[in-house]
């Protein structure tokens, strides 16, 4: 019995998007990680408006599994939430988390 190799040009086509969205993310997951948690956000919600540039760009055939619902409502929802997370990881001030 042989087995089929998965024909990766087809694979890349198709889920390349999804794939540049989860490296940023992985990227700015890190940056977290090292306490970095500001650029960390702030590249979590640009994976995020990547993701709805990608989903308003690419055809239906190429959009993978960036396809959630509509294409209306996944720009929608991926370019707002998108949107708070940048806004909100450059606007808030540096703060102690300890008590004085």
């Amino acid at each position: 019995m042989t087995r089929a190799r998965p024909d990766w040009r087809a694979v890349l086509a198709e889920h390349g998007g999804l794939m540049l969205v989860l490296a940023i993310a992985l990227i700015g997951m890190q940056r977290i990680l090292t306490a970095h948690w500001r650029e960390g956000s702030a590249l979590l919600g640009g994976a995020l408006l990547v993701a709805a540039v990608l989903r308003a760009l690419l055809p239906v055939d190429r959009t993978g599994l960036l396809a959630i619902r509509s294409k209306a409502i996944d720009v929608l929802f991926y370019s707002a939430f998108g949107l708070v997370m940048v806004v909100l990881a450059v606007t808030i001030t540096r703060a102690r988390l300890t008590a004085p």
